[in-house]
């Protein structure tokens, strides 16, 4: 029976948009620079050495996925969202085109629903916030059940922050005990919803009849040709592998291998700690990590693959930081290693000719991950431009590990997030990163120029005047 509803739950829900109205309104006309100094408490307060590793860790422990190690240098990603968000305008006039004669003036969305997923319960709020409280919207969060706690800490950090520089704390509030009813309405009361997770939740904030940015499914692929350092290619292809037990959707799932360098490449793979498992293995570890009606099993995901081997019921070296299959030819919706993993766990597949390559990065993509990332180690701008002319992507990483670039790094240009967008693809929005310029408002002031009206023959080439029929 699907759970309804309740008077209290709406009524809870009723007063945090009211509580978050208020807020907004108290910081209306907050200047740029108090903005600025109102995002830099946020990052400080969230992403703190202390607080972070205490929160990362307590996601961690809350939910049961994840790399508690590793987690807390995520804090870094919040780093960038700050250093994004300092450095353009929020308020007032943000663009001046003086050819067009168009002046843009940035208002704020409203009240903004953030859907917290598990994998992020840290990391995803402050982000959000970040560009969320500079652009003077408020943002009331709905945490994944599995990590409630860690997200209402976080949010909490959060708060403090507003706090020591006298904004009201109501710009940040979160549901203590999230429902799928409750959830669902308060997107449909906010004014723009921001769904960063699973498929159930984004196909939810697009039918809530408000304004939503989503992010479509992941299964990043990468292209490794015979121009490609395979050193670089197989540290870069470990380090997305194993990226909080690959439990990000950046994480590259298949290696496309050129055939002549298949065998040292699979070796340099071999020497980054991969396991390459034998075919008996291989069906043991599909049995174990898709249930009956082919979902992923909750034990198997973003876990060590000692932990994935022992589900599986066989034992792998305890150096080994990740497991691979090969799967060559077996690319479609019954070959499972073909669709997202998400965990530590990558398909190896080959190809004689680049063009074959291509082939099989269009199949992969129309079993799953469409819209959302693939990434190619080449030195050969001819292959790099032919991928990304056919791969129905949103970003493509060239010789980057894409769980540590797809949302922005310090050595690319991407704006930092925490949430991608996939897309029509994807079923989404926009395919872009989202960041601050998506939770604004724009009024466009538009002055007249000198006439730009081209003339009739201009316009037609070498149609004009042609007789018709």
């Amino acid at each position: 029976m699907t759970k309804e509803l309740t008077n209290q739950e709406r009524e809870h829900a009723l007063d945090l948009l009211n509580r978050a109205r208020k807020a907004m309104a108290l910081i209306e006309n907050y200047s740029q620079q108090e903005l600025d100094r109102l995002a830099q408490a946020i990052g400080w307060f969230s992403s703190n050495e202390k607080t972070f590793t205490k929160l990362a860790q307590m996601g961690v422990d809350e939910s049961g996925i994840g790399d508690r190690l590793g987690r807390p240098a995520k804090r870094f990603k919040i780093h960038g969202a700050l250093r994004d968000a300092l450095r353009q305008p929020s308020t007032g006039i943000v663009e001046v085109d003086e050819e067009k004669g168009l002046v843009k003036y940035a208002k704020p969305a409203g009240v903004i629903a953030s859907l917290i997923p598990m994998t992020n319960p840290a990391l995803t709020p402050p982000v959000t916030g970040i560009y969320s409280a500079k652009t003077r919207n408020a943002t009331i969060f709905s945490p994944h059940p599995r990590t409630a706690v860690t997200t209402f800490k976080m949010v909490e950090a959060m708060r403090s922050a507003c706090r020591a520089v006298g904004a009201p704390e109501d710009l940040f509030q979160s549901i203590q005990k999230p429902s799928i009813p409750l959830t669902q309405y308060l997107m449909q009361i906010c004014d723009l919803t921001l769904a960063t997770g699973g498929k159930p939740m984004v196909k939810a904030a697009y039918s809530s009849g408000r304004p939503a940015y989503g992010v479509g499914a992941g299964n990043s692929s990468i292209v490794i040709d015979e121009t490609a350092d395979i050193e670089i290619a197989a540290k870069n292809t470990r380090m997305s592998k194993t990226s909080d037990f690959g439990s990000g959707c950046s994480a590259d799932g298949n290696i496309i291998i050129q055939q002549r360098i298949y065998k040292e490449m699979l070796r340099a793979l071999q020497l980054e700690g991969g396991y390459l498992c034998n075919e008996d293995e291989k069906k043991k570890l599909e049995a174990a990590m898709w249930d009956e009606n082919e979902n992923r099993t909750f034990s198997t995901i973003a876990c060590p693959p000692q932990q994935i081997a022992n589900a599986a019921g066989f034992n792998i070296p305890d150096d080994r930081k990740f497991l691979m299959v090969e799967n060559h030819g077996k690319i479609g919706p019954e070959h499972k290693f073909s669709k997202e993993k998400l965990t530590t766990l990558m398909a190896l597949y080959w190809f004689e000719n680049f063009d074959d390559a291509l082939k099989i990065v269009k199949k992969i993509y129309n079993t799953a991950g469409k819209g959302h990332s693939c990434g190619i180690y080449s030195h050969d701008d001819d292959n790099i431009d032919a991928l990304a002319r056919v791969a129905p992507v949103s970003r493509m990483m060239v010789r980057q590990p894409q769980s540590k670039s797809n949302a922005g790094s310090y050595t690319n240009g991407m704006p930092m997030t925490s949430s991608l967008g996939c897309g029509i693809w994807g079923g989404n929005i926009t395919n872009e990163n989202v960041t601050m310029k998506h939770m604004m408002n724009y009024t466009w002031v538009s002055r007249p120029i000198t006439e730009d009206k081209p003339s009739e023959q201009d316009l037609f080439g070498e149609f004009y005047g042609n007789e018709v029929a």
